[in-house]
């Protein structure tokens, strides 16, 4: 992906809380499109190898989760969370990380990540297909910037990370902010 770019027409398979539906277990199915999370909103999406793995889950998620507010007072309306995950792992997991702000999009069938470019093997670490770490600002639905992590390859030896963390991302809002009001 690069700036400018549109991002492609998913519909994503989640689970959302429904009262209604009564039980110990009380979700039903939710079909949402790319145009429910990215249609007129300003928005950071990051994807990550994989829900409950130890970089995504002690730096980068509580790192976007934390600095939601200051995210918001640069232009921001929502954060997503993206993975190569089902919706159970991915609602357990924001769950487990006590998550409120940022919200999680599975992509279980991989579909949206390899439609941007991420999709890449680890087989090497047992997951099968999953997605490379970026985190981009999209705009209405385009890339306004793009930040991957180098080395993008299948199997990858390391997870490399710094690219995606939410201080990259932070760096460029505030220096976007600054030529906004100069």
């Amino acid at each position: 992906m690069q700036t400018g770019a549109k991002l492609p027409q998913v519909v994503f398979k989640t689970r959302v809380r429904d009262e209604a539906v009564g039980g110990p277990n009380p979700f039903r199915w939710q079909d949402m499109t790319s145009d429910d999370y990215f249609k007129g909103k300003r928005v950071i999406l990051f994807s990550l190898p994989g829900a409950f793995t130890p970089t995504c889950s002690t730096y980068q998620l509580p790192g976007f989760e934390e600095n939601f507010d200051k995210f918001q007072s640069l232009g921001v309306d929502e954060i997503y969370c993206m993975s190569v995950n089902d919706s159970f792992v991915m609602n357990k997991w924001a769950e487990a990380q006590g998550i409120t702000n940022v919200k999680v999009i599975p992509d279980g069938s991989g579909e949206f990540t390899r439609k941007v470019g991420m999709l890449v093997r680890k087989d090497n670490l047992g997951f099968g297909l999953r997605s490379w770490r970026y985190a981009a600002i999209i705009d209405n639905g385009v890339v306004e910037a793009w930040f991957q992590e180098p080395g993008l390859e299948d199997n990858h030896g390391a997870d490399p990370y710094g690219e995606s963390a939410p201080e990259t991302l932070m760096k460029y809002l505030e220096a976007a902010s600054v030529e906004t009001a100069a």
